[in-house]
This record gives structure tokens, sequence and C-alpha cells, in this order.
């Protein structure tokens, strides 16, 4: 690899003396070589020059699903790392909905290997618990060995008490990081969308924000028992805010992910029955959805996730009540977190999280490998199916106004542009 991207515009807030400054950037074998007011070409560098070029540190998502393995119609491992650095993403963690289930150290070591030399590197996540049923906890210390950041039943709460006890302790003994998923399934029942004047009018039945709140604070109580570390993901309601906030100023050692759905998307759009809307957590009110955002931006929530979720056409083509949960959302990141937050803050919420799993945080200096993701902050789209990488096309965010184009990113030795 010997890149010159020309004059790019640098988004590092951490460096006051590149922070939009405009800069060339030579890029050799993988490592940032130089980054200057202007470099000069010669026959071995390959020029990349793009409208409105913006580069910042590579993008971060903690909650990633595809397919493989046992679901490959909906997301090959290729395709889906080919998607996230289409959509800027450096880095992502995937979820554990696969078939079987990651909870044994040779899965871990499978999707490694099967997902190694791509322009965007995948950490696995691995169950807590055996086949992610919630009976008796999986191999974490093997998993951990083989190479899982952390410890996650995706979706599906972990109802025995005791055992999410036991799986907390363990873990301290390698320093280990356990999801816990904020759901309490008796109390969602048979819930399909959040409890609300929204549901009542059209006549869904409702998930109470209780379901998500009742659980943070039985894992929060068992956390400041225990001691170790938990996150949990993909949180909802104002009242969830209020608990993890009570929670760090306690202490514990507790982070907190926000859907991109849930931060940008409210349960008016409920209204058609669209069943691209059905996600779990539910869209919440717009009181929710202004809290998450503050939320987000003071730190009490500590990141956003995609919560990037492909199905087949047959799982969201069918009445709203008996669609499956979950929208993709790569694609859609940073145009919607641009259009939220404006381009400064975007592009620093997406930077964030790798601390909490114990990655190494890029740098923007010479020397340093180059983990970049490339971008136009500027121009509006909405948000169709020509912008969408995914085999699977179930997006909540089709037909909304987004801000910005995603060119690529520059990493692990790779180059990979839209």
């Amino acid at each position: 690899m010997n890149v010159l991207l020309k004059s790019a515009t640098i988004v590092a807030p951490g460096h006051k003396n590149l922070h939009l400054k405009k800069r060339d950037i030579h890029i050799r074998n993988g490592k940032i070589e130089s980054i200057n007011a202007k470099i000069s070409m010669n026959g071995n560098l390959r020029l990349i020059e793009r409208k409105n070029l913006h580069v910042s540190l590579g993008w971060f998502d903690s909650g990633v699903a595809f397919g493989e393995p046992g679901f490959e119609e909906r997301e090959t491992l290729a395709n889906g790392l080919d998607v996230a650095s289409k959509s800027g993403f450096t880095e992502i963690l995937l979820n554990t909905n696969t078939n079987p289930k990651p909870d044994t150290s040779p899965d871990i070591v499978f999707l490694k290997e099967r997902s190694a030399k791509k322009s965007t590197v995948l950490y696995p996540l691995g169950n807590v618990t055996a086949n992610g049923k919630g009976e008796a906890l999986a191999e974490l210390y093997d998993m951990h060995q083989a190479g899982a950041v952390a410890f996650y039943d995706f979706k599906s709460p972990i109802t025995n008490a005791n055992l999410m006890k036991i799986a907390l302790q363990y873990a301290q003994n390698f320093q280990g990081l356990v999801f816990s998923y904020p759901l309490d399934k008796m109390v969602k029942g048979k819930g399909v969308a959040n409890e609300g004047t929204v549901s009542t009018r059209l006549g869904l039945k409702g998930i109470p924000a209780l379901a998500e709140e009742l659980q943070i604070a039985r894992d929060l109580y068992i956390l400041e028992y225990t001691g170790g570390k938990l996150h949990i993901p993909t949180i909802s309601t104002e009242g969830s805010v209020q608990l993890i906030a009570e929670a760090k100023k306690k202490g514990l050692d507790v982070s907190c992910s926000v859907a991109l759905h849930n931060l940008a998307l409210t349960d008016s759009l409920l209204e058609d029955f669209d069943s691209n809307y059905k996600v779990m957590p539910p869209l919440r009110t717009s009181k929710d959805t202004k809290t998450l955002q503050k939320a987000l931006l003071k730190g009490t929530i500590d990141f956003v996730t995609t919560d990037h979720t492909p199905l087949d056409i047959e799982g969201k083509r069918v009445e709203f009540d008996n669609a499956a949960y979950g929208t993709i959302g790569l694609e859609s990141a940073f145009g919607a977190l641009n259009s939220i937050f404006g381009m400064e803050s975007a592009v620093e919420i997406l930077t964030r999280g790798r601390d909490r799993f114990g990655l190494e945080t890029p740098q923007m200096e010479k020397g340093a490998p180059a983990n970049l993701s490339l971008f136009n902050p500027d121009g509006n789209i909405v948000f169709g199916n020509e912008h969408i990488h995914s085999t699977s096309k179930n997006s909540a965010f089709l037909g909304q106004q987004l801000k910005g184009h995603v060119y690529g990113v520059v990493n692990n030795g790779k180059i990979n542009l839209a």
C-alpha cells in the first residue's frame, strides 16, 4: 500500500494542530508516513481524491449481527464486513445470533479466522450461557483466551438472578465484561410496540418501560453486590438513563449503549404498521429520544451501536404482530448521527467505546497504523434501497432524510471505498 489522501479535512478533536485542517496524508505499508499541507505525487503513489473529503480516526460499533454461520442468506461474514467498511466502520463487535451460537473457544477461533485480513476488523462476542439458553455458564475463560472481547446472550435476558451473579463473579478472574440484555420477559408479555398512546390507538399490544427498567434495576443491584464489569446494551427509556446515572455516581463499573434507531426515531412512525419499525427494544416516545440524545452527549450513555440485524424478507413481509424484530443500521449510522448532532459530535460518538473492550485506540500521527474513516459531511439524501449494501434490506431508515455521505475506510493495510 502506497496511498496519498489528497486535500483531506482532518476531524481529530484530540489533535489541535490537525483538527479541521486540510492536509495531504501519505500512507505506506499500512502506516501513516506523513501528514503535511502538501505532499508531491510520484509514480508509485495511488491518489485518492473525493469531493469535500474528510478523514477521522476509524469508527467503532459495539453491536453488529450478520448471519454466518447458520443464516448466510441474511448476510455472510465477508459481505457484512464489506458493508461495515463502506459505511465507515474499521472495527465491529459481532453479536451472538448465529447457529451454532459461539459458546466455546473453537467457535471464537472460527469467527476470527473466517474474518481475518479484512479492511474492517471483527472482534467476536461469546455467549454468557451455554447455547444462549440461560441455564448454565458457557466456557467464558476459554473463549476469552481465544479472543472473545465480552459475553452476551444476544437480545435474551438472563432471567436467573443467581446465574447473573455467578457470571459477574467468575468473569472478574480475567477482567471479563458481561452483557445483560435489559428486558423482563414476563412484563413484556406479548407486547410488540412501546406501551403508550400510539400503541393504544393502533390496537398493538404494549411493551412498558417497566420491562426494561426492572431488569436494569435488578442487574445493577447484583453488580453492587458482586463487583465486576457490566455492560447494558441498547437502553431506550428515560428511566433507564436515570438508573444508570445513579449507578455510575455510586462508582459501579457499568456501561451502556443506545441503538441508533432508538436515538433517532419514535413510535409515531408505527401509524402505517411498517414492520421495518418493529425493533427490540421498541421505538419509544419523543421524550425518551430527547433524553437519550442528551445522555449520550453527556456521557451517561457510553456509546451508540447500530444494532445492525439483517433479516430474511419472510421475517418482515408479514403482519406487524408476526414480524421479526430488527433493522439494519450500518449504512445509515453516520447520516443519522450527523443529522442529529452535527459532524464533530457524530465523529466523536462513532469513535467511542474501544477502551471498554480492551481494544487499542488508533492515533492520527506519523508512524501509527492507518485506521481511518473517509466521508463527506455535507449534503442531504433521502435514504433508499440504493444506499443499502447489505444483502438484507430491512432498514428502519428507509425514507428518512440523512446528512452526509461515507466514502469508506483505510485500515488493516487495505482500502475499501464505496
